[in-house]
């Protein structure tokens, strides 16, 4: 049935095509508000909400088999597997992420954020019943496959959705604090799995697997009526729609005419038209074709964050850090899941530093500053594993091996936790952000299985020596950021598109716009002479009205 809705079109620049402003009888700010009257502060807060329980179950699912991978009676019920099948039982589960980070990659653009969140929930909550429930090691993989397609797709989709309704100012903190609850949801599944250790039974493990379900609760409770990305709306003709968002993500007080509304509408029309004219098809991209190399660069540099993080060193303990500490410095079960969740408590409170210094800092000194420190603590935990088999003074070097342990978490926490799952969101384009956003997840998850699977095996067969692989590659990566890594900071977002329009070279070190943390002056002069030509073109009342 064909609508018989009116609707008008104001152009608000002589020469601006994407400066219509789409309008109906049935107007955006009449009529009863949804999202249930909530508005600016409160609905940015509900949207993180939302997002923030997502890292925050990430968390939980991916610390809490480091507690149950050393329980007596869940061994017992998988029949004792040794430290090959323990790798594969645990790595798996980054498998079904990867799989689920490359479903989004390719139909999230199609469905939109939203629809993809609620995929991504009710198909990891499948995945934590059938944990719960498991009695076998094959029921057990099908289950971890499963849960981590949910997650794949889930992390993958959060932080989109948490930068594309944001506000630049708290873009990145927003994120950030994303990933503070991801340490937050680890640091829980660390004193969950240390409490339940002290129980007799299956529920010693059992219970704190389907506690992954309260968070699921969370979300099948917020997403479905919180608002889909304006960016998206806009992106995909949904213009009315997309105006609507942008007003309520701005506050009651504003309306679809204000000019901030206005200029962040074509701002975001801007963006898309430029892609549409000079997007690549895969094979240009591929072949490196013209306007293919800059994209291509972006997708490299954004799964290559992801990447990184993994070959820093962080899951050989965040996923058996109990098991380390037994393994590897020689301490009992008991103690070595009582310094875990220490651990964990002290990671969480050096992430708040991260969510402080993120703006001010800026992502290329967090990542440089990051391994560097990584690099310092991995050489050290080396040396003193080393000496750990010393008769006289072997636990003196375990326990200092320990604290270094503690101190590599205060790096990552500050400077590695939060810059990797923000900074594909912020350098691909509009057009590719889900892509990236999903390139760069499936990055994660697939190097993040090769360190899970290696790691038990590694310890066994290496001992000390298996730590010298991660001071290496933190070693690298301080050069690699300061050539090719563009500053993200303090940008909108539509800023990166322009920056890569302009600069070809990979190498960015030497161009001063790419790598300060202030936003480049040029930038805001733009944004302010369009704002300037929209209150001219108001107050002189030249818009030009066309009825269709």
């Amino acid at each position: 049935m064909a609508s018989t809705t009116s609707y008008q079109y104001t152009r608000l620049g002589p020469e601006d095509d994407a400066g219509f402003e789409l309008e109906s009888e049935e107007s955006p700010t009449k009529g009863k508000p949804p999202y249930f009257g909530m508005t600016g502060t409160q609905l940015n807060i509900w949207v993180t909400v939302a997002c923030t329980t997502a890292m925050t179950l990430f968390g939980y699912d991916q610390g809490v088999f480091g507690g149950i991978i050393v329980t007596p009676d869940f061994l017992e019920t998988m029949g004792n597997p040794g430290p090959d099948l323990q790798g594969t039982i645990v790595s798996l589960y980054d498998i079904g992420c990867f799989f689920g980070a490359i479903s989004t990659f390719i139909f999230g653009e199609t469905l939109g954020r939203k629809k993809t969140f609620m995929i991504g929930v009710i198909i990891m909550s499948i995945g934590a019943i059938l944990q719960t429930c498991a009695f076998t090691v094959a029921q057990m993989i099908v289950a971890r496959l499963v849960t981590g397609v949910g997650n794949g797709i889930n992390t993958a989709t959060a932080p989109v959705w948490q930068s594309e309704t944001s506000k630049p100012a708290w873009r990145g903190k927003l994120v950030i604090f994303e990933m503070i609850m991801n340490v937050a949801g680890f640091s829980l599944s660390n004193w969950m799995t240390y409490g339940f250790s002290f129980a007799s039974g299956s529920i010693a493990w059992r219970f704190p697997i389907a506690f992954q379900l309260v968070f699921s609760f969370v979300l099948l409770s917020t997403v479905p009526w919180l608002p889909e990305s304006p960016r998206w709306l806009l992106a995909h003709g949904h213009h009315d729609e997309g105006v609507r968002v942008l007003v309520a993500l701005e506050g009651a007080h504003a309306t679809s005419k204000d000019e901030y509304i206005v200029n962040q509408r074509d701002s975001i029309l801007e963006a898309v038209r430029a892609e549409q004219e000079n997007a690549p098809t895969w094979q240009d991209i591929m072949k490196g074709r013209t306007g293919g190399t800059g994209m291509i660069q972006r997708l490299v540099l954004g799964a290559g964050t992801q990447w990184m993080q993994q070959l820093v060193g962080i899951n050989v303990t965040s996923y058996y850090l109990p098991l380390v500490l037994q393994n590897s410095v020689g301490l009992s079960n008991n103690l070595a899941r009582l310094l875990a969740a220490c651990n964990s408590v002290s990671y969480l409170f050096f992430s708040f530093f991260g969510l402080l210094l993120i703006e001010k800092v800026g992502r290329r000194k967090l990542m440089m500053w990051g391994a560097a420190g990584q690099c310092f603590c991995y050489i050290l935990i080396t040396a003193l594993l080393s000496h750990t088999n010393d008769p006289a003074n072997g636990k003196t070097f375990g326990a200092g091996a320990t604290a270094f342990f503690f101190l590599y978490y205060v790096f990552f926490g500050v400077c590695w936790q939060g810059v990797p799952w923000l900074y594909p969101t912020e350098i691909n384009s509009l057009a590719m952000r889900t892509k990236g956003a999903a390139l760069g997840t499936a990055s994660n998850w697939i190097s993040n299985y090769m360190v899970v699977q290696i790691t038990p095996t590694g310890i066994a067969n290496l001992g000390w020596r298996f730590y010298i692989i991660w001071a290496v590659f933190n070693a690298l990566f301080v050069p690699l950021v300061w050539l090719v890594y563009p500053e993200t900071a303090n940008r909108h977002l539509e800023d990166i598109d322009r920056l890569y329009r302009e600069e070809r070279s990979i190498f960015v070190f030497r161009n001063k716009e790419a790598t300060q943390v202030e936003r480049p002056q040029r930038f805001i002069d733009a944004d302010q002479e369009r704002i300037d030509m929209i209150a001219r073109t108001a107050r002189e009342g030249s818009g030009i009205e066309e009825t269709i």
